[in-house]
C-alpha cells in the first residue's frame, strides 16, 4: 500500500514524543515491509529524504496571512501548510495524521482523494487549556479543527488505555474505530551507555549521584513543581535539569526564578542545560542519572520514560494519563499519586504537597542504591518485552489493513444504495 504521514515535527525538528514516534514509526514500517509499501512523509520544515521506499518532504507556507493577534501567525501558518501538504499527494491508500496541526490536511486529503484517514492521539487540545497562552483565541480554533479531525476520522490509534477513554469521552469516537497501540522505543539505539565527556561537558560530577529532568519548558511536564522540590531532596545528590524550549517567555521567566530560588534553598547542585540536547548526549545522561523524574501533570503516553528505563535507570513519574502503562510502581520505578492532580485546572490541587511527594520518592531511591539497580535492570527487561518499535509497526500496519477494508465496504454499500435510488 501506499502511505502518507502528515505530521508537524520529524527530525531534524523535533522537540516532543510526537516527532519521535513518527520517526521510528516509519523507519521500521518502512523495514517491516521490505518495500512492498511506500511511505512518504510530509512535515513542516526543509527536509528533503529519499532512501528506498521512505520518502521525507518538508512543507513551508509561501506566504503570511494578517492577523490581529500576533498569537495567531502560528495557527494561519499552520493552515497554509497544511493546505499545501494537501495538494503534494497523489495515489495513496491511507493517510495517517498526527497532532492538530496536521488534522486540517487529512481531512482534505481524505475528502480529496477518498482515502480513509487515521490519527494518532498523542494528545488532546482541551486536555491543554495552557496552550491558550501561546496561541490566544486560536485556541479555540485548534481544539476545533481537532474535535472535527476525530469526528471523521476511520480510526484513531491512541498510544494507551487512558487516551482511548478520553478521545471517547471527549469526541464521542466509536470503540470499534479505536486501537491501542503504545509507544515504542528503539531498543539497539536506547541502551546503556556510559560516555564521561559527557559528564564534564556540563559540570557533572561523576562520584556523585544526580536526579535527571528532560523535557521541555511546559506546564504539561511540571518542570516547576519539581524544581520547587529539590529544596526537600537529600543531601549529597546532584540535579540536572536538561530543560530548554519554553512555551511562552512568562513560563520561561517562571523557570529561572524558580531555579535561583531553590539554589538558595538547598546545599546540592542544580546544574541547568538550558536547550534540546542530541540524542547521544541525552542517552549518555539517561545512562549515568541514578534516577529519572517525570513530574508532568498531563502525559498521554510518557515516552520519555521508556528511554530512561531503556537504558538501565529507575524513574520516579507522577502517576497520570499513560505513564502507570509504562513504569511499574516498586518495580521499575515510583508513581506519585495522582489524586495530587486536578487536570481542569492544569495545576496540581495541593502544589506543595505536590512537590513534597515527588521530593518524597526521590529520597526513598537516594536512600538505596540496590534496590535502584533493580529496578533499573528490571526496567530495561519490561522495554525489551513490551515496547519494541517492531511489534507496534506490525500492530499498525495490521490496523491500516482493517480500516483500509471497512472504508472500501463502505464505499461499495454506498455505491449499491445510489444506484438503487
Amino acid at each position: 500500500m501506499n502511505i502518507a504521514f502528515l505530521t508537524n515535527e520529524y527530525p531534524p525538528n523535533v522537540y516532543g514524543g510526537a516527532g519521535v514516534h513518527v520517526e521510528f514509526l516509519t523507519r521500521e514500517l518502512a523495514a517491516l515491509s521490505d518495500q512492498e509499501h511506500q511511505i512518504k512523509v510530509l512535515c513542516f520544515g526543509d527536509q528533503a529524504h529519499a532512501e528506498d521506499n521512505l520518502t521525507v518532504q518538508g512543507v513551508q507556507a509561501k506566504a503570511a496571512l494578517p492577523a490581529q493577534d500576533p498569537r495567531h501567525e502560528k495557527f494561519f501558518a499552520t493552515m497554509l501548510q497544511n493546505l499545501a501538504m494537501s495538494g503534494q499527494l497523489a495515489d495513496i491508500d491511507i493517510v495517517h495524521c498526527h497532532t492538530w496541526y496536521s488534522h486540517f490536511g487529512g481531512c482534505l486529503v481524505k475528502a480529496l482523494h477518498d482515502v480513509p484517514l487515521v490519527l494518532t492521539t498523542h494528545s488532546l487540545e482541551p486536555h491543554r487549556p495552557w496552550k491558550a497562552d501561546q496561541l490566544g483565541s486560536a485556541y479555540a480554533a485548534s481544539t476545533w479543527i481537532e474535535r472535527t479531525a476525530y469526528q471523521n476520522a476511520d480510526g484513531v490509534v491512541a498510544v494507551s488505555e487512558s487516551m482511548r477513554h478520553d478521545v471517547q469521552s471527549l469526541y464521542g469516537v466509536a470503540h470499534d474505530r479505536i486501537r491501542v497501540i503504545h509507544n515504542g522505543i528503539d531498543l539497539k539505539q536506547y541502551k546503556p551507555t556510559p560516555d564521561p565527556q559527557v559528564l564534564a561537558e556540563f559540570g557533572i560530577n561523576a562520584e556523585v549521584p544526580f536526579v535527571l529532568f528532560v523535557g521541555r519548558i511546559t506546564k504539561q511536564k511540571g518542570i516547576l513543581h519539581l524544581v520547587n522540590a529539590i529544596r526537600s531532596f537529600r543531601p549529597g545528590v546532584q540535579v540536572v535539569l536538561c530543560a530548554g524550549a519554553p512555551d511562552t517567555p512568562e513560563i520561561g521567566r517562571q523557570m529561572s526564578e524558580a531555579v535561583e530560588a531553590a539554589r538558595h534553598a538547598t546545599s546540592n547542585p542544580i546544574i541547568w542545560i538550558p536547550e534540546m540536547l542530541p540524542r547521544d548526549k541525552v542517552i549518555a545522561l539517561y545512562t549515568h542519572a541514578a534516577i529519572f523524574v517525570c513530574p508532568s501533570v498531563y502525559e498521554p503516553f510518557g515516552i520519555i520514560n521508556l528511554e530512561a528505563m531503556a537504558c538501565e535507570t529507575p524513574v520516579v513519574a507522577t502517576a497520570v494519563g499513560g505513564i502507570p502503562e509504562v513504569v511499574e510502581h516498586g518495580e521499575t520505578g515510583l508513581l506519585v499519586p495522582a489524586e495530587t492532580l486536578d487536570h481542569a485546572e492544569v495545576e496540581p490541587r495541593h502544589p506543595q504537597q505536590f512537590a513534597r511527594d515527588l521530593a518524597a520518592a526521590v529520597n526513598t531511591l537516594l536512600d538505596d542504591a540496590e534496590l535502584r539497580k533493580t529496578m533499573g535492570r528490571r526496567a530495561r527487561e519490561r522495554v525489551e518485552q513490551r515496547f519494541s518499535w517492531t511489534s507496534i509497526a506490525r500492530q499498525t500496519l495490521g490496523f491500516y489493513e482493517e480500516v483500509i477494508a471497512t472504508h472500501a465496504a463502505q464505499r461499495k454499500a454506498g455505491q449499491r444504495s445510489a444506484a438503487t435510488r
